[in-house]
């Protein structure tokens, strides 16, 4: 028996990284997965590859080859009437959705002064406007259940200033103050809204050629053994960066009757790195 035995989960950015172990976590635990993925049309400022159709597809077999149902939905968190029929679409093939995973996001860097308007809106609209969509969409049947728990992927940057990511931050920071307007407006329903906030996760969107040469422009070629040295510096456990399943286990907690009367809340996973900041 698995803490998530005939529950639904939706995942926003499933096709990989974090979302795909998400994906296999709650699968594990008994969940039958909807992963969301792929937009047609990707952020014009994000410069490395985004999660691809076959991975969403790569995601959807490993759920099924756990013994639980997937669905595969290619949808853009940026248009509220794709999150909508995504919805629609979960009810209809795996049944009322218990759980939503806010996952989806991209990545750019730039400083405030020189950042360009397309820029500074592909992060808004898919990190902040995206979290947003999802959770409007969701909400109506689990408001009508009375049930549901909703957990959006925040950031260490929730929580600081990052140069050169102010876009990114300001859109984290956001996630942290929707979610605690949310969970105030929906407690008298039985439905929990909380944030995870991660420090750097070993993902594709961190670690692919693109990013780290924007991150590491002083280096050539700069390879994961270069990144894993410049991102190790900020946490307190020597580690470079945690790994999916780390952020996976707080989702499961959060969506786990052990976390029944948790709400409004940010669960961090930052290998020691917020304990820097101020309470």
């Amino acid at each position: 028996m698995g803490r998530f035995d005939g529950k639904v989960v939706l995942i926003t950015g499933g096709a990989r990284g974090q979302g795909r172990s998400h994906a296999l976590r709650f699968a594990a635990e008994g969940a039958d997965v909807a992963v969301l993925d792929v937009p047609a049309r990707p952020p014009a400022s994000v410069v490395y590859p985004l999660g691809s159709a076959e991975e969403l597809a790569e995601t959807a077999k490993a759920v099924e080859e756990l013994g639980r149902r997937a669905v595969a939905i290619t949808a853009d968190v940026r248009d509220p009437a794709q999150l909508t029929d995504a919805v629609a679409r979960t009810v209809d093939e795996l049944g009322p959705l218990d759980f939503c995973l806010a996952n989806a996001a991209v990545l750019s860097r730039g400083l405030i002064a020189e950042m360009d308007d397309q820029t500074w809106r592909d992060v808004i609209d898919v990190n902040l406007t995206g979290v947003f969509n999802t959770i409007r969409a969701v909400l109506p049947g689990m408001i009508e259940q009375r049930h549901g728990r909703i957990v959006a992927t925040a950031s260490l940057a929730a929580r600081s200033g990052f140069p050169y990511l102010g876009h990114y931050a300001a859109a984290k920071w956001g996630v942290i103050g929707l979610v605690k307007t949310v969970a105030l407006e929906v407690a008298q329903y039985g439905i929990t809204v909380n944030a995870v906030l991660p420090t750097s996760v070993d993902t594709p969107m961190i670690t692919s050629p693109e990013i780290l040469r924007s991150m590491l422009p002083d280096v050539e070629n700069p390879t994961r053994e270069d990144a894993a040295r410049a991102f190790g510096s900020s946490n307190a456990i020597p580690v470079p960066w945690v790994e999916p399943a780390d952020v996976s286990g707080a989702m499961a907690y959060l969506c786990s009757d052990d976390a029944r009367y948790v709400t409004g809340e940010c669960l961090t996973v930052t290998a020691g790195a917020i304990a820097r900041n101020s309470a």
